[in-house]
């Protein structure tokens, strides 16, 4: 498929929960709950004008379907603003110091003052009718292989309750979720090609873990704006599944031209199926459904803040691959580290021993596995016993030269069998002669075998006592002789 000359045009919207303990609006926890509800609200909502005065497209015909809404909540963690009953708490300095970090990871320009805006929806998923929503920042960019994409904008808003239940007439909510902060990413409409698009998804995914992100089904929503030449924008929710978005794109390219062909070129909002096909929401949103958020004052970030924030930038996951990379960390081991999430220690303990970076990333990861295996405990158990102090004390006997790294994994293991750190690393050497006569031994039961496969067998018979050094050279000899 030519998508130049077809004209593709397509954008992402991408809406990730934040993790910061509350909502963004008020203290009620920012949690989802799973028991009965307490209380239940019913509500009808009605459409009003937007700053410009008229009723969006999108809001008209929501109010045409005339739905019964009924809101679920907890007496113990929704609160008066839920339900629309009490103005709004100043915004929370935690989700929008996250958001933050997230607009200058992706190169964004700060706005230093802005309006909090109220988002007309009444779909039934705000009990106020409105979404409260505030533009943080403005004109980044991201890397990608095929060149930089832009980011439009940033905005930091409140995350819609959660449908439990609907029909045609009527649909229930939870209002567990409503409030949860949520950022919202919206890139410029650049991609030229359907594999771009899923390379920035994936990307920007990247940039939001290396933040305090809530993980999990529902945590984070993808939408897509896409359109050929001659078609009105059309607006793609749940665009989620990287292994469809290749497919959903194309499909969607076909029905864009199966429409101009029969004139119908009108914008909507579509939902994605698991085909890659997409069925119609409703017409898409235009201008005319914000208008300002009268309860709260202008939002102020200043220079102070922002370089503050920063100091405090964390480092994207392919940053740390390559640093660990440089450590001499192998490619196995680095996958392990980060999976498991032992960086921290991996870090603490390198200050400790930086010459072979690899053991370390044995002791925090694979070694710690094996021993839970072999003892049939949980990895859990045995970091209780092999903790980071353990290991640490355990590093500086190696780096101190009183104990030989080729022997940590043995004096781990002694220690969870109940040795102190003391008497484990007390290995007693094979004296010369027991050495000389355990090689002669073996050399005359299995002749003919190479010095590194003497050495493997000795390593084995005697282990952590033998003088490795010695050990060959007495094999070397013998062989020659």
């Amino acid at each position: 498929m030519d998508y130049e000359s077809l004209g593709l045009k397509a954008g992402l919207e991408i809406h990730q929960q934040l993790d910061t303990g509350r909502k963004l609006f008020c203290k009620c926890p920012a949690f989802l709950r799973t028991n009965a509800p307490d209380i239940i609200v019913h509500r009808k909502l009605h459409k009003v004008p937007g700053e410009t005065g008229q009723v969006d497209v999108a809001v008209e015909y929501e109010a045409s379907l005339d739905k019964d809404f009924t809101y679920q909540g907890y007496s113990d963690t929704t609160c008066l603003l839920e339900y629309d009953e009490s103005p709004p708490n100043l915004i929370d300095s935690s989700a929008l110091d996250e958001t933050l970090k997230i607009a200058l990871l992706l190169n964004c320009e700060i706005y230093p003052i802005s309006q909090i805006m109220r988002k007309t929806v009444i779909d039934g998923s705000n009990t106020s009718g409105f979404q409260r929503t505030v533009l943080v920042a403005h004109d980044g960019f991201l890397d990608i292989s095929s060149g930089k994409v832009g980011i439009a904008s940033i905005a930091l808003e409140e995350d819609a309750a959660r449908i439990i239940e609907r029909d045609k007439k009527q649909v229930i909510f939870r209002l567990d979720r409503l409030g949860i902060p949520l950022v919202e990413i919206t890139t410029k409409a650049q991609f030229l090609a359907p594999e771009q698009i899923k390379e920035c998804a994936l990307k920007i995914g990247e940039v939001l873990r290396a933040c305090k992100v809530k993980r999990g089904i529902g945590t984070i929503r993808q939408d897509l704006n896409i359109s050929v030449k001659g078609h009105e924008r059309v607006e793609i929710k749940g665009f989620q599944d990287p292994r469809i978005m290749v497919k959903t794109v194309e499909i969607e390219i076909e029905r864009q031209l199966s429409e101009i062909k029969e004139r119908k070129i009108l914008g909507d909002v579509r939902n994605a199926l698991p085909d890659g096909k997409t069925e119609f929401l409703r017409p898409i949103p235009g201008g005319a459904r914000m208008y300002p958020e009268t309860d709260l004052p202008l939002q102020r970030i200043s220079r102070e803040k922002i370089n503050s924030i920063k100091k405090i930038l964390p480092k994207l996951k392919t940053e740390i691959r390559d640093e660990l990379k440089k450590e001499g960390l192998n490619d196995e081991l680095i996958n392990l580290v980060l999976s498991s999430n032992s960086l921290e220690e991996f870090e603490t303990l390198l200050q400790v021993y930086n010459k072979d970076a690899n053991l370390i990333g044995k002791m925090v990861t694979l070694w710690r596995t094996e021993f839970a295996t072999k003892l049939k405990k949980s990895i859990e158990e045995i970091k209780e016993i092999l903790t980071e102090r353990i290991l640490e004390h355990v590093l500086e006997k190696v780096s101190s030269g009183t104990l030989d790294s080729a022997h940590v994994k043995e004096v781990l293991q002694d220690i969870l069998n109940g040795k102190s750190v003391e008497q484990a690393v007390k290995i007693e050497k094979a004296g010369h002669d027991e050495l000389e006569e355990q090689i002669q031994t073996i050399l005359k039961e299995k002749p003919g075998l190479s010095e590194n496969a003497y050495m493997g067998l000795i390593i084995q018979k005697l282990g952590a006592k033998i003088d490795k050094r010695k050990a060959f050279e007495i094999i070397k000899r013998s062989i020659k002789s």
